[in-house]
C-alpha cells in the first residue's frame, strides 16, 4: 500500500473514531440525566488517571488510623461529601443523581483500588468536567488524609455511624425551624400551629 493510500486509511479511521465519540458523550442530548456509555468511563478513568502527578499518586497517608481520625473524618464527610456522594458512599442523593456524570460508589473497588495518593489529590484538586470541586484551599492537608482514611473506612459503615451522620448533614431553613419547633415541644413551650401552605413537604 502506497504510503499516501496509508495516510489517508488513517484519517478516516481517526476521524471515524473522533465522531463516534462525539455521539457517545452527546448521547440524549445535553442532559444531566444520562448515564455515561462505557466508552466515555474507560476514557474519562484513563484522563483521570494521567492527569495525576506520578508523585502525588506515590503518597501514602501520614494520619493514623485511630478511633478520633475516623470520628471527625465521618463528621467532616457527613457535613461536606454527602450532599452528593451520600453518608454511605453510594452517590444516590438528589444532587448525585442530578450529576453527569454521576457520583461513583466510592465502597465499589473502582474508588477503593486507588491509592491514598490519588484519592487525597483528587479531595484537593478536584476533577474537572464533573460535579468535583477542588478543596485546598480552604482545606487543611490534615482533614483531607483523614477523608482519606474514612473513604476506605466506607464499606465497613454500619447502620449506627449512618444515622450518627445524619445529625451533621447540612440542613435547610426550614428543617432547622422544624428542629426548633421539636426542642420547644419537647420542653413544654407552645408551638405555633402551621397554616396548611405553611407545611413542608
Amino acid at each position: 500500500m502506497k504510503g499516501w493510500k496509508l495516510i489517508l486509511l488513517l484519517l478516516v479511521v481517526a476521524a471515524g473514531l473522533a465522531i463516534g465519540a462525539g455521539v457517545s458523550m452527546l448521547h440524549n442530548g445535553l442532559s444531566a440525566h444520562a448515564t455515561p456509555t462505557a466508552m466515555e468511563a474507560m476514557l474519562a478513568r484513563n484522563a483521570r488517571h494521567l492527569a495525576i502527578p506520578a508523585n502525588a499518586r506515590n503518597e501514602h497517608n501520614p494520619v493514623t488510623p485511630s478511633d478520633q481520625n475516623l470520628q471527625e473524618a465521618m463528621a467532616h464527610f457527613a457535613d461536606h461529601c454527602a450532599p452528593c456522594h451520600g453518608n454511605d458512599g453510594s452517590g444516590d442523593t438528589l444532587y448525585g443523581r442530578g450529576l453527569y456524570p454521576k457520583p461513583p460508589d466510592l465502597r465499589l473497588a473502582e474508588t477503593q483500588k486507588l491509592s491514598d495518593g490519588e484519592l487525597y489529590w483528587i479531595i484537593g484538586n478536584g476533577i474537572r468536567f464533573t460535579g468535583m470541586p477542588g478543596f485546598v484551599p480552604p482545606h487543611r492537608p490534615q482533614d483531607d488524609w483523614k477523608l482519606v482514611l474514612f473513604i476506605r473506612h466506607l464499606p465497613q459503615l454500619t447502620m449506627e455511624e449512618r444515622v450518627e451522620m445524619e445529625r451533621d448533614n447540612p440542613k435547610g431553613p426550614h428543617e432547622h425551624v422544624e428542629d426548633q419547633e421539636e426542642k420547644d415541644f419537647l420542653q413544654g413551650k407552645p408551638v405555633q400551629q402551621k397554616t396548611e401552605s405553611e407545611h413542608h413537604h
